[in-house]
């Protein structure tokens, strides 16, 4: 639910928090105040405060401004607000934690080769047999792509994306004016690019047309989530972003899962450890790094002990804006072909929990194919972590 309040006629939000995560490295730092002593924050509240009262007890009714309230995937809101008014909330006994909304900025990388990801994951060992064989489509399975939104026209696919919900512009047309949603959707469930090529692509919109955004709209996205997604129903969700760690985020995503929807998360891009970062830290999602057509880690993609396996995010060609396609890297392009197995999976076992889903991908993998995931050091100094799980998605009979 969004909402502005108080003082917000007199005030512009800043942009701040997630973006999709692609090779540029991101660097994480708290939204710029809009005006002297302004604060965008998060708020998390105690399971038994009512979320929309108690925002307008604390912040509405003291001149603040509130953004977005949160009753599904959190229980709590979204506010800006000043110094003073921020520390009433940390003293308030309903109030669980105050965290400050934070920006983060990536960019996409275009390469002229093409897409590999599909024929690389339905065999155990190289050379590629340049062919994609599959039994399974994920027909009767939702998948949420939250993101920059869906192109839902798009002929790759094919008639069964849909609109969800736009926490962008708080309305019910999430359609992408980005590209890098529906280039997300096309990997789950394209007819060209796809690997579960009869699902239902449900786009929810929580990035604008720049690819950025804030953790409380993606929050507020996820909100959407849980209170639409029917009980029992076999769903997954993707989230191709990431940013600094967030618990909010972090309790938000959880909560999806507890719902029974299956996530696959991005690790992140900047070579460094996925534990440090939202949602990719979430031990119940399933968290994936980027490999290559050599099977090689990915020079860009994060690594750790949070990497739950690696699938095919180098040179990822798939559905673009204008009814085109566009080929570019990232581990936001490895995650949607787990996103993806994972709906394969459900069609079959289409009341397995998510912890179910999680345990049958990352066994049916393909074990100790990717090279670079030792743990490296500079002058034995600075040092990257091993990322234990050497683990490659595998889809194949």
């Amino acid at each position: 639910m969004s909402r502005i309040l108080g003082f917000a006629a007199a005030c512009t939000l800043a942009v701040a928090g997630l973006v999709p995560l692609s090779p540029s490295p991101t660097h994480a730092a708290p939204a710029p105040a809009q005006a002297a002593g302004l604060l965008d924050v998060i708020v998390t509240l105690a399971p038994s405060a009512d979320a929309e009262r108690t925002a307008d007890s604390l912040v509405g009714n003291r001149g603040g401004a509130v953004t977005q309230v949160y009753e599904h995937a959190l229980n709590g809101f979204a506010a800006t607000l000043t110094d003073s008014l921020l520390a009433l909330l940390r003293g308030d006994s309903r109030v669980l934690s105050v965290e400050l909304d934070r920006r983060v900025s990536v960019s996409d990388t275009q390469s002229p080769t093409g897409s590999w990801g599909q024929d690389r994951v339905d065999q155990r060992s190289l050379p590629l047999d340049n062919s994609y064989t599959y039994g399974a489509t994920g027909a009767g399975v939702d998948a949420y792509v939250i993101d920059t939104g869906i192109l839902t026209t798009h002929p790759d696919l094919g008639g069964r994306a849909v609109h969800g919900t736009d926490t962008i512009d708080d309305d019910t047309n999430a359609t992408d004016c980005n590209g890098h949603g529906t280039h997300v959707a096309g990997t789950i469930g394209g007819v060209q690019h796809g690997l579960a090529k009869q699902t239902r692509l449900i786009g929810v919109r929580v990035l604008d047309c720049e690819g950025s955004g804030s953790n409380s709209d993606v929050i507020a996205g996820l909100d959407w989530v849980v209170a639409h997604h029917a009980a029992g129903a076999p769903a997954v969700a993707n989230m191709s972003l990431g940013g600094g760690a967030s618990t909010a985020l972090d309790t938000a995503v959880q909560r999806v899962i507890a719902d029974g929807v299956a996530m696959a998360v991005a690790a992140g891009n900047e070579d460094a450890d996925s534990c440090r970062v939202s949602p990719a830290r979430v031990p119940a999602a399933l968290t994936v790094a980027a490999s290559d057509r050599n099977d090689a880690r990915a020079s860009f993609s994060n690594r750790g002990t949070c990497v739950d396996l690696f699938a095919p995010g180098v040179d990822i060609t798939s559905a673009w804006l204008a009814n085109g396609t566009r080929t570019i890297s990232g581990t936001s392009m490895a995650s949607p072909h787990v996103a993806a197995a994972a709906a394969l999976y459900l069609q079959a076992n289409p009341s397995a929990t998510p912890a179910t889903v999680s345990s049958a991908i990352v066994a049916a993998s393909t074990k100790g194919k990717v090279t670079g995931t030792a743990r490296t050091c500079v002058l034995l100094i600075l040092c990257s972590p091993a990322t234990p799980a050497n683990h490659l998605l595998y889809v194949g009979g």
